[in-house]
C-alpha cells in the first residue's frame, strides 16, 4: 500500500467520491505522498523519458524557433523566456546554449520556470546555473512582458474530468471505494456547459475528457501574448479533440492499473488541443506533427551535423535518437505541435497559421 492510499481513503470517507481531477491533482502534486513532490521520474531511471531526454537536438531546434520569433517580432529589448514544467531544466539549456550566437537574445532574455516540485526545482538549479532563473509556483505571477514560451510534455500532466454522454446531459467518472479497494463509479447524468459541442459529435455512451486547468492557463498564455507580444510552443501527445478514454500509469516504463500505486506512478492524459486553442484569447496556428515540426526547423542538417563527428555506438545512438523524435511510427506523429502567437504576428517558424 502506497503512503497515499490511506490518505485517499479517508477523503472519500469524507467527502464522497473524488472526481478524476481531485484524484489526479492528489496523487501528482500531494505535498508529501505526491509523485512529482517525492522523485525525479524523467530519464532510464525513473517512469519516462521526454524528448529533450533523447537528444539535444530537440531543445536546439525550439531554442531557435522562439529566437526566430523574437527577431520576427522586433527583438523587444528585455522579455521573458519561460518554460511550464520544465524537469530537469535539459530542453532550457539545450535552447540558451544553442541562441548564444544570436545577437542581443541572452541580454535581452529572463528565464523564468513554472515548477511546482521542490525536488525538481534543485535539479534545474544545478542544470541552468548561470543563467540567473526565476521560479514560479503559477503563471500568473510572470513578470508583464513580451512572454516566449515553452510548454513540452506539460498539458498532459494536469489533472482531466471524464464525462460519458447520456442522452443530452453526461455522467461524470468518479472514483470511490468498492469493498475497501479504489474503483470507479459514475454520478448522475447532469448538464455540462462545457460540453455542450460535444453533442453534435458524440452519441450515447461516448466518454469524452475535459482539463479546466488546462482552460485556464491557455487563457492566461493567450492574454499575454495579445496584450505583451511573445510566442508560445505548447508540445505534447494528444489531437485536436478527444474522444475516448486517454486515463493512463506508467511505473517503471510500463502501463500500470492507475488506481493502484497511487503517488508513485505517473500519471497523464492525452491533450485536447481544440480546447487550448478554443480558450485562447490570440491567434492558434493549425496542429502540426512533431515529426514535421521539426524537419522544417532543419533536424536533419543538424543530425547529419553532429553524427560527422560520431562512430560506433555513439552514432548508433544518434541516429536513433533521430528516429525516435521524428518518425511515424515513434513521436513523430503522436506528439503534436501548437503555437499560440498575437494578432498581427506571423507564427512561429515551422507552424503554419
Amino acid at each position: 500500500m502506497s503512503g497515499l492510499t490511506p490518505i485517499l481513503h479517508r477523503l472519500i470517507q469524507t467527502r464522497g467520491p473524488l472526481t478524476l481531477a481531485e484524484y489526479m491533482a492528489e496523487c501528482l502534486f500531494h505535498p508529501e505522498f505526491g509523485y512529482y513532490a517525492t522523485r525525479d521520474p524523467f530519464g532510464t531511471k525513473g517512469d519516462f523519458i521526454t524528448a529533450p531526454e533523447i537528444s539535444q537536438m530537440f531543445g536546439e531546434l525550439i531554442g531557435l524557433c522562439l529566437a526566430q520569433a523574437w527577431i520576427n517580432q522586433g527583438s523587444p529589448a528585455r522579455f521573458v523566456l519561460a518554460e511550464l514544467g520544465p524537469g530537469r531544466g535539459t530542453l532550457m539549456a539545450d535552447a540558451l546554449r544553442a541562441t548564444r550566437a544570436v545577437p542581443g537574445f541572452h541580454a535581452a532574455a529572463e528565464v523564468h520556470l513554472v515548477e511546482a516540485s521542490p525536488h525538481l526545482k534543485s535539479v534545474q538549479s544545478q542544470t541552468l546555473a548561470g543563467f540567473a532563473p526565476h521560479w514560479h509556483d503559477r503563471i500568473d505571477s510572470l513578470p508583464e512582458a513580451p512572454l516566449f514560451l515553452i510548454a513540452n510534455e506539460f498539458f498532459d500532466a494536469l489533472p482531466i474530468r471524464q464525462y460519458i454522454r447520456n442522452g443530452d446531459l453526461w455522467e461524470e467518472r468518479h472514483i470511490g471505494l468498492r469493498d475497501g479497494v479504489l474503483a470507479f463509479g459514475k454520478a448522475a447524468a447532469t448538464r455540462v456547459p462545457s460540453l455542450d459541442h460535444r453533442l453534435a459529435d458524440t452519441r450515447d455512451g461516448d466518454l469524452v475528457e475535459d482539463c479546466p486547468t488546462a482552460t485556464a492557463i491557455s487563457q492566461a498564455i493567450g492574454a499575454r501574448l495579445a496584450q505583451n507580444g511573445g510566442t508560445a510552443l505548447l508540445i505534447d501527445y494528444g489531437d485536436w479533440r478527444s474522444l475516448g478514454d486517454t486515463f493512463q500509469a506508467l511505473h517503471g516504463h510500463e502501463p500500470v492499473n492507475p488506481l493502484e500505486k497511487p503517488g508513485e506512478c505517473d500519471l497523464t492524459a492525452h491533450v485536447d488541443f481544440e480546447l487550448i486553442a478554443r480558450a485562447a484569447p490570440c491567434r492558434h496556428t493549425r496542429l502540426t506533427p512533431q515529426g514535421v515540426f521539426l524537419e522544417r526547423l532543419g533536424i536533419a542538417p543538424r543530425a547529419q551535423a553532429l553524427a560527422s563527428h560520431l562512430a560506433g555506438d555513439a552514432l548508433d545512438q544518434h541516429i536513433a535518437a533521430h528516429r525516435r523524435l521524428t518518425h511515424p511510427s515513434e513521436m513523430g506523429t503522436l506528439f503534436k505541435v501548437l503555437g499560440l502567437y498575437p494578432e498581427g504576428s506571423a507564427p512561429p517558424p515551422g507552424l503554419d497559421p
